[in-house]
């Protein structure tokens, strides 16, 4: 494996510097972060591999950077370039808005790459489609979308989509029986039309803001499950929907968000491991014992899908801008846009080596892993912030 010239996440190459780079080598690594920006990523990146003729292997992780090393199958020449993705430690490192060059760098090598699966991965970062620099996929993706009111969801069955979406968090959530008893109350049509979908909307959102825990930020962050993009030809219904599912399977089935952003017939196991990952999260939430300290809202508990529970915790829960998910074994911790410098990854990092385990992350996220009592590692990470 060739280790001149590695980049950082504060200097990430260019679409055309990643396309020359791919064109020249034998064969690619991608080592993508297990988040749904990441793999859609890895899929776009990987899919352009396979149709300019270059071996590829494709792969996720909480800790890519880990494995940036030599494969156990490399004979140790210069001929193997290895892409991190969503993380440093690579040949090549796409960081920051890594769809968006991973897109355009697909399309310097001649394909022609999905627009849908990279606006997918733009929103499972939480970003705005068409705010940034991504405007030219909402171009291209124009034909297959089509904006509407209503809810994102990723099926076409909206109890299932509502119960289980991780787009949001209120009373409802991860209880299709209790979705169902509120839909029928609106008396909708068996083809929802606009004014249908407005009144989804409205029940949503006050089943979101209206909740006594719920936090001011909560009003703000459901507007993201709203408006949504209906797709076609896609495999969602829904590109919040999209990005939902490949979010919530990055995290909870690797393997399977692999196959789903490379193109395969991943939809069912996909769902199914979403729906999983979702009901998990919401219970941990009403399940945990919470703290609140000085700019940290804590909650402990048994077993979670802890990066998500401490996105939806920050979102809809938390009356501080950071909050941090807890186990005996896992933490992750998100954080809200402030003015101050704060860098949760190194937090992370702080905090696991405190008691010997291993962290990672971004400015606005982190997760660690760890063998020691969730208390311990509060403490450290409470000292670490």
């Amino acid at each position: 494996m060739s280790t001149a010239g590695r980049t950082t996440p504060e200097d990430d190459p260019a679409a055309s510097e990643v396309a020359a780079a791919l064109r020249e080598t034998a064969f690619v690594r991608l080592l993508a972060r297990a988040d749904g920006e990441a793999l859609a990523a890895t899929g776009l990146l990987a899919r352009a591999c396979s149709d300019a003729g270059i071996p590829f292997q494709a792969s996720a992780s909480r800790f890519p950077e880990a494995r940036s090393g030599p494969s156990d199958d490399s004979d140790g020449s210069t001929d193997e370039l290895v892409v991190t993705v969503g993380a440093a430690g690579g040949d090549v490192v796409l960081a920051d808005a890594p769809t968006v060059t991973a897109h355009d760098a697909a399309a310097e090598l001649g394909a022609s790459p999905d627009p849908v699966l990279a606006l997918a991965g733009v929103v499972a970062a939480g970003r705005t489609p068409g705010a940034g620099d991504d405007a030219h996929l909402l171009d291209a993706a124009e034909a297959r979308l089509a904006r509407r009111p209503g809810v994102a969801v990723p099926t076409n069955d909206l109890a299932d989509g509502l119960a289980h979406s991780t787009l949001l968090h209120a009373g409802f959530s991860g209880d299709s029986g209790a979705v169902q008893a509120d839909l029928a109350e609106l008396g909708l049509p068996a083809e929802l039309d606009g004014e249908a979908h407005r009144r989804v909307a409205s029940l949503v959102a006050l089943a979101v803001a209206g909740s006594e825990s719920a936090t001011p930020r909560a009003a703000e962050a459901v507007e993201r499950a709203l408006r949504p993009y209906e797709l076609a030809d896609a495999p969602f219904a829904t590109l919040g929907g999209y990005a939902d599912v490949l979010d919530a399977v990055a995290r909870e089935r690797p393997g399977t968000a692999v196959a789903l952003a490379l193109g395969h017939d991943a939809r069912t196991s996909a769902l199914d491991a979403w729906r999983d990952h979702a009901s998990a999260a919401h219970a941990s939430l009403r399940e945990a014992t919470t703290g609140r300290y000085d700019g940290l809202f804590v909650a402990r508990t048994d077993d979670a899908p802890v990066e998500t529970a401490a996105r939806l915790l920050r979102d809809f829960r938390s009356p501080e801008p950071t909050a941090l998910v807890v186990t005996s074994g896992e933490a992750a911790a998100a954080a809200a846009p402030t003015d101050d410098e704060r860098d949760l990854g190194a937090t992370m990092r702080e905090a696991a080596s405190a008691v010997g385990g291993d962290g990672t992350g971004t400015a606005r996220r982190g997760y660690a892993r760890f063998d020691a009592a969730a208390k311990e590692f509060l403490t450290a990470f409470r000292e670490a912030l």
